[in-house]
C-alpha cells in the first residue's frame, strides 16, 4: 500500500458497462500527456516521490504534473476551472 492518494483505475468498469477509458478519444491530447509523464523519472527530476509517514496522504506528483500540463495546453489558469 502506498502513502499517496490512490487514483481511479481508468480501465475499471463503471456502473454502466463502459470504462472511463472509453470516454477519452484515442487522439485526445490527454493521452499524450499521460504517456509523456509516465515515461519521466520523477525522482531524478527533483520531485519528492517518497511520501511522509504522518498526516493525510498527498496526491502522487505524476498526477499533479498531468493536471498542470493539461491546464497549460488548454490555457486554463484557474485551479477551480481545472477542477471542473
Amino acid at each position: 500500500m502506498t502513502r499517496f492518494i490512490e487514483d481511479a483505475d481508468r480501465l475499471q468498469v463503471a456502473l454502466l458497462p463502459e470504462s472511463l477509458d472509453d470516454h477519452v478519444d484515442g487522439d485526445n491530447p490527454a493521452r499524450a500527456i499521460d504517456a509523456f509523464v509516465e515515461m519521466l523519472d520523477l525522482s531524478a527530476l527533483g520531485f519528492d516521490t517518497v511520501p511522509e509517514v504522518t498526516g493525510r496522504p498527498g496526491y502522487h506528483p505524476g498526477v499533479m504534473l498531468r493536471i498542470y500540463f493539461y491546464g497549460y495546453l488548454n490555457q486554463i489558469q484557474s485551479s477551480r476551472r481545472l477542477m471542473k
